[in-house]
């Protein structure tokens, strides 16, 4: 006999426990699923590594689904500047919130903190179940519903199964969903650092030839980096002393910072340009990383992630509503024109940007700086760009709109 549920959601990150929230808040019978339970407390020092810049949009989901306050318990970082400069042109973009209605462009935040308050949150609503540790053996699609086995044998059931476990998803695969892409043969090298001067709430970031270094302001003064790399350089950057690497970052940094002090532990990961050919089967859909992996120059691979989960949970509660099977392929079609289009657009976009400032070519190099500067001298179309990083745009889920 297996356990039914309205919803399974596998897979409990910051879009998989988002989704949950939703969900659970609307009295949708839900369940999440992970292999881990994720950390809720922990020293001060050392800062995640992994850190994501959430917009405006992500802020509004985040505190729609009750995750916000205790956030801000824990910490997050606001950056109200974003400064953008090129070091094969003259090109330089400065974003500043002052333009804007509102106090700050973004906020930097650990991962960690993210994730731990939406399972707090979780904890609280009489419609969740948290299953964890728990591990998929088996998935079966069907005309009717989803059916799921773990390793210990346990047995469920449900009329949508969402999969938000990651770029590399045992569950899309299991699913039968192809995916398209490639490797960028970059790595993406992370850590925290500490700086003579202030970072004064100011996202920089610097395009070099192998690609960008971002330094994000956090809330206790540090900055994290996410320093875009060829493999072979970011492994042998792995492996220089911390004096070799902050002389290197600061040789990098152009001294924008003044002197790099200290570096935490160093990381780093793989880049891949992935899509998920579709995005819903029987029953079935993805949604974050599992259904789109894209550059992170900008940032936006959570905050597309975090779109992901609120437009599947208002089509979700809508349908249950309306009396209609919350796992109908209207549903999930729905979805899938929904969200694929904008992710595909923003990754497209990403991609270009990276080819564009990785290139060999003089002529585009100095087309590129030209091309950067008319856009800060051009307050309509500057505007414009600002407001789409943040997320403020047409089409939005209604929890990323506030409402």
């Amino acid at each position: 006999m297996s356990k039914k549920y309205a919803v399974i959601i596998v897979g409990g990150g910051i879009v998989g426990a988002t989704a949950a929230c939703a969900l659970a808040q609307a009295g949708i019978d839900v369940a999440l699923l992970d292999a881990r339970n994720p950390a809720r407390t922990w020293p001060a020092d050392p800062v995640d590594i992994r850190v994501s810049a959430l917009t405006r949009a992500s802020q509004n989901i985040l505190r729609a689904v009750g995750a916000w306050d205790a956030m801000e318990q824990r910490g997050i970082g606001p950056y109200d500047h974003m400064h953008v400069w090129d070091a094969d042109s003259a090109g330089v973009l400065h974003f500043d919130a002052a333009d804007t209605e509102f106090s700050e462009l973004g906020y930097i935040v650990e991962n960690r903190v993210i994730v731990a308050s939406l399972w707090d949150q979780l904890e609280s609503l009489p419609s969740a179940t948290i299953l964890c540790p728990a591990s998929i053996m088996d998935l079966q699609l069907s005309d009717n519903s989803t059916q799921i086995t773990l390793s210990d044998g346990t047995a469920l059931e449900a009329d949508l199964v969402i999969a938000a476990d990651g770029r590399d998803s045992a569950l899309r695969q299991m699913a039968g969903i192809q995916t398209t892409g490639w490797e960028y043969k970059q790595d993406g090298l992370v850590a925290t650092i500490s700086s003579e001067k202030s970072h004064q709430f100011t996202a920089w970031q610097r395009f070099l030839p192998e690609g960008p270094l971002a330094l994000l302001p956090l809330k206790n003064g540090q900055c994290s980096i996410v320093w875009t790399l060829k493999h072979d350089t970011a492994q042998d950057y792995l492996q220089l002393s911390d004096a070799e690497f902050l002389q290197t970052l600061e040789h990098a940094t152009e001294g924008v910072l003044g002197k790099i002090l200290t570096v935490g532990p160093r990381g780093a990961f793989p880049l891949r340009f992935q899509y998920a050919q579709q995005y819903s089967a029987d029953h079935f859909v993805v949604i974050g990383d599992a259904a789109h992996a894209m550059h992170p120059l900008a940032g936006q691979g959570a905050n597309a992630g975090l779109l992901d989960a609120a437009a599947i949970a208002e089509l979700t509660i809508k349908a249950d509503q309306v009396g209609r099977p919350i796992g109908s392929h209207k549903t999930l079609r729905q979805y899938e024109r929904w969200r694929k289009g904008d992710n595909l657009a923003m990754m497209s976009s990403m991609d270009a940007i990276n080819k564009m400032y990785t290139t060999d070519n003089e002529v585009l190099r100095q087309l590129r700086g030209t091309g950067m500067s008319w856009v800060n001298h051009t307050a309509w179309l500057k505007n414009y760009f600002n407001r789409y990083a943040m997320g403020l745009r047409d089409d939005l889920p209604a929890l990323a709109r506030g409402i």
